[in-house]
């Protein structure tokens, strides 16, 4: 006999919340407690920050999820802290020293180098990463004591300036990079070049392709939101739209009889002399609300996830 689905535990939520992410909390444990204090029933973050860092989290709730992989692709932007005069285990504050040096750059020295790590450069990621190595993570094996030789790798860096220069042990900087990239690997390889040597000591995210500091609200305001009514109102008006994070993707209106086979599943023929023929992605939405993620070929509209926004 088959069993009975259960009924799902939660509300149905949709929607992006971007996170002012605390000190000391993981990106799972962010969405754990969104989770719980939004009673969700589904919920996910667009793009990890490790427990020492603070700032942008952009959290999805229900039908958002689907969205995720469009953020994670996004640009990103840090402002971060290098101390320089030792190199650690992790490339930050968290690891132990394993070497020192008593050298300091100057101003000109660093800007000199900024350069040449702009564009594409080739990265070594940290040995703490969660990339996987032979199906395990480098940050499990590095933890273990093993030995973790992770090749360089292409990463985008789009802009890398200088801001401050607090004291000669301390320089600040911001960074807007591509996927994949990693702050850390910067202040390690900027301490290498410079001759002294450097590692993380604060890093905050401002920006997540769309969504900026300026949106990001704190856990402590968001549980006093909570305390405000019963029925969670007041949280759910902060909640941003699903397609807040698919502001770069064209957007396709369709009219009521092809949402009706967007929405199951069925491809629609696209007419008139100003249909697209060919699209990667587009956002098909009715009556201004979002429908599907779909793809244009050859003048076809094909769906490839469907949003259920009914609850």
């Amino acid at each position: 006999m088959a069993r009975r689905r259960g009924r799902k535990r939660g509300r149905p939520v949709h929607g992006w919340l971007v996170l002012d992410k605390p000190l000391d909390m993981t990106s799972t444990e962010a969405v754990n407690v969104l989770k719980r204090l939004f009673d969700a029933q589904k919920a996910g973050h667009g793009g990890t920050l490790d427990p020492l860092a603070t700032g942008v989290l952009p959290i999805a709730f229900g039908e958002a999820t689907k969205t995720v992989q469009f953020v994670m692709d996004s640009p990103k932007t840090y402002r971060f802290t290098v101390r320089w005069g030792e190199e650690r285990s992790t490339d930050d504050a968290e690891g132990e020293v394993v070497e020192t040096s008593r050298t300091r750059p100057t101003r000109e020295q660093i800007e000199a180098l900024l350069e040449e790590y702009t564009g594409e450069i080739m990265q070594v990621p940290p040995k703490f990463s969660a990339i996987k190595v032979k199906g395990e993570r480098a940050y499990d094996l590095a933890r273990d004591g093993e030995q973790v030789e992770l090749p360089a790798r292409p990463v985008m860096i789009y802009d890398l300036k200088l801001v401050d220069m607090p004291d000669a042990d301390t320089a600040v900087f911001e960074a807007r990079t591509g996927k994949g990239a990693y702050v850390r690997a910067l202040a390690r390889d900027l301490g290498r070049d410079l001759g002294c040597l450097g590692y993380v000591s604060g890093l905050r995210r401002t920006a997540v392709g769309p969504f900026a500091e300026e949106q990001a609200i704190t856990l402590e305001k968001l549980e006093e939101l909570r305390h405000k009514d019963a029925d969670r109102t007041a949280l759910d008006a902060v909640l941003l739209p699903i397609e807040t994070a698919l502001a770069d993707i064209p957007a396709l209106a369709v009219d009521q009889q092809q949402a009706a086979r967007i929405t199951s599943g069925q491809a629609v023929l696209l007419r008139g002399a100003n249909a697209p023929v060919a699209e990667d992605t587009v956002l098909i939405t009715w009556k201004g609300r979002p429908l599907a993620l779909g793809t244009v070929e050859a003048g076809m509209l094909k769906p490839k996830r469907v949003f259920n926004l009914k609850g």
